[in-house]
């Protein structure tokens, strides 16, 4: 939750949904990551495709990355069970 309420401060101050926030933020690492979100309805396909608009700057793009390693991440990944099919450890 600590992340969603950084990405939720930054959305705010840049008139944008969190959604639009992380895509850009995952939009900035190329060539790196390169998102591909899913949808079946009309309204997030069109709410996804403004983070392709939506400029983070340097001070946005360093605020989450600070914001984000000071967030202590608890748990694995994926469960056990599909961690061992997937031999992704």
């Amino acid at each position: 939750m600590a992340l969603v309420e950084l990405v939720k401060t930054v959305a705010q101050r840049k008139a944008a949904t969190p959604a639009q926030v992380a895509l850009a933020w995952l939009l900035a690492q190329r060539p790196f990551i390169v998102p591909t979100p899913g949808t079946t309805k009309l309204h997030r396909l069109e709410e996804n495709l403004g983070a392709a608009s939506l400029e983070l700057n340097a001070e946005d793009l360093r605020e989450i990355e600070e914001g984000a390693s000071a967030i202590r991440i608890e748990g694995a990944r994926l469960p056990e069970a599909v961690l061992v099919m997937s031999d992704t450890e």
